[in-house]
């Protein structure tokens, strides 16, 4: 059995993370994995767990956040989730 990083349980279908820079996690659930390692919104601070916006190496959870943040640079970012073809 091995044990969470984030919570401490010990759970026996618990699973290994490997990242780019050779670190390994292991975590019982998605939601320690998430906790642990996704990354932060630099505007509204909520954590990023599906694809984000990225501009200058700063990420965001979303192109409003974006381009609140990143003044002209930002104005460039469109983000069509959701948005109904013409």
């Amino acid at each position: 059995m091995a044990t969470c990083e984030v919570c401490g349980n010990e759970y026996w279908m618990a699973f290994e993370v490997r990242t780019v820079s050779g670190d390994v996690h292991t975590f019982d659930c998605f939601e320690c994995a998430a906790h642990k390692l996704a990354p932060i919104c630099e505007h509204c601070q909520v954590k990023i767990v599906g694809h984000g916006v990225e501009v200058s190496g700063r990420f965001f959870c979303c192109a409003h956040c974006a381009r609140a943040e990143e003044g002209d640079q930002g104005a460039e970012i469109r983000d069509a989730v959701g948005a109904r073809p013409a």
